[in-house]
């Protein structure tokens, strides 16, 4: 017996030897036209048309493809805006001198590669945040050969996205279209170069929108609020697309390709992308802030279900309904109650969670949404102010985060209760951990750190900046959640 299972990797990266199958180009071909669509088609010149019982009846004309897409033309206008990225990790150094002599030559670089889209003429280009995390050296090289160095503007593991740069002008690059207005059963381009088959373009429809597949809190190991409401689509996505674009028939960049659903590694069907709308808030927050102004409603929430909805009295299961308030937060000040099921967000509709997260993640702390609920029989039209993570309106500034950050990681203080359940009196908290020094040695996310070389630490700013200032070999003490202690020794 076959056991059956799908699982949800990343559109990735390619290095190393190629274990899967290329990948053949989709064109759409005609729908033939058989007897019987040909005769309602000479019937539609007539205005009416009796069967043998002498009913009426309108005849459907069978629409071809030829009549409103245009593939050819959508690729023309956006493959050259598309680049293949190539990354470098370097090997670590050896810490001992004699390391090679008796031991052999160390590890050897690993190179990897992926796909990104130029989103401006001098040379900002859009890819995903695992396609360059970690990396040492980023190449980007265009659809006419050249090759340039690029430059990590910002990156956001909660997107899976980072903008890079090069330098170089008069660039083509591709015009962002408006994913809340993309619909399902439109045809669709992904781009990208898969298996380092470079330019290459296939086809498909949008199968689904507003996806949440949990792959980002588990590539993440983080509790950092990953946002995902993904494009699914059938558009043959594998192994080195992802940083590609996904474009609509109009040749307007309406998402980027991120991860595929398979059993096998390589494409069995559909792939995910996530939202232009989504990608153009990120990238612009990067530009203009150093990092990502994510806001915050303020509410535990929950799908509307049929359960929900009989429980509930609810004349049908349109909206998201709100099962907690935060304190103090955005929600509670603009008069939201628990219960209360919020329908839109603007225009926008939102029927499940993802949804929801998808269009407060257009908005900056400090900006206002409308947001229409239902509140029993009533529907409500009430204006929120959004927040921060941390309960106010203010922007957050990449600086203030620098000086929390060291090697990949976020740190954050103990709560006295906190310090009383785990049984210490100090220590600071890894809230998130990405590529660097801390995770290459077995550090993991929520570890507590109650020492660095025998010394108790008690703050975020002190364990950031002594951590960057550290040369050669340093002990790291401390706690787990669930009351395991971890040593880890390293050289910095």
């Amino acid at each position: 017996m076959i056991k059956s299972s799908i699982t949800i990797i990343t559109a990735g990266m390619v290095g190393g030897i190629l274990s899967f199958g290329l990948t053949s180009i989709i064109k759409p071909k005609n729908l033939i036209k058989t007897e019987e669509t040909n005769r309602q088609m000479r019937s539609a010149k007539s205005e009416n048309t009796t069967t043998s019982s002498n009913r009426q009846f309108t005849p459907v004309l069978m629409p071809t493809f030829e009549s409103n897409i245009s593939f050819t033309m959508a690729a023309e206008k956006t493959v050259n805006s598309v680049v293949h990225v190539t990354t470098i990790y370097e090997p670590e150094s050896s810490q001992h001198p004699f390391s090679e002599f008796f031991y052999g030559s160390g590890p050897a670089t690993q190179i990897a590669t992926g796909s990104g889209v130029i989103i401006s003429d001098d040379g900002y280009i859009v890819t995903n945040n695992h396609v360059v995390d970690g990396a040492d050296k980023i190449e980007i090289t265009l659809n006419n050969e050249r090759t340039y160095e690029a430059t990590l503007i910002g990156k956001d593991p909660n997107t899976d996205l980072a903008l890079i740069k090069i330098s170089e002008n008069n660039l083509p690059f591709i015009n962002f279209g408006n994913s809340d207005a993309v619909k399902i059963g439109e045809w669709v381009l992904a781009i990208g170069n898969p298996f380092n088959l470079t330019s290459t373009v296939t086809a498909g429809i949008v199968s689904a929108k507003a996806r949440n597949i949990n792959i980002l809190q588990r590539r993440n190991g983080t509790n950092d609020f990953p946002l995902e409401s993904f494009i699914q689509t059938d558009a043959a996505v594998n192994p080195g697309n992802s940083g590609g674009a996904l474009v609509s028939a109009t040749g307007n960049l309406i998402g980027i390709n991120t991860a595929i659903a398979s059993q096998t590694g390589s494409y069995t069907g559909y792939s995910f992308a996530i939202p232009s709308n989504i990608v153009k808030k990120v990238t612009e927050d990067l530009l203009e802030y150093g990092i990502v102004q994510r806001a915050f409603i303020g509410v535990s929430i929950q799908n509307v279900n049929q359960q929900v909805a009989n429980e509930y009295k609810l004349p049908n299961l349109k909206g998201v309904m709100v099962n907690g308030i935060t304190k103090d937060g955005a929600a509670k000040s603009a008069g939201i109650q628990v219960n209360d099921v919020i329908l839109k967000v603007g225009t926008i509709e939102v029927n499940d969670v993802p949804e929801l997260q998808e269009q407060i993640g257009s908005f900056r702390p400090g900006e206002k949404a409308s947001i229409t609920i239902r509140r029993g029989s009533e529907i409500k039209y009430l204006t929120i102010v959004l927040r921060n993570k941390e309960g106010s309106t203010a922007k957050i500034k990449k600086e203030d985060i620098s000086k929390t950050t060291a090697h990949g990681a976020s740190f954050k203080g103990l709560s006295p209760q906190e310090l009383k359940s785990l049984k210490i009196n100090n220590g600071v908290k890894i809230s998130s951990i990405t590529s660097g020094k801390l995770r290459n040695v077995g550090i993991t996310n929520g570890f507590i750190i109650t020492k660095i070389d025998k010394l108790p630490v008690t703050n975020p700013e002190a364990v950031a900046k002594l951590l960057k200032s550290k040369k050669g070999g340093i002990l790291v003490e401390g706690i787990y959640p669930n009351g395991a202690k971890g040593y880890f020794g390293f050289g910095l």
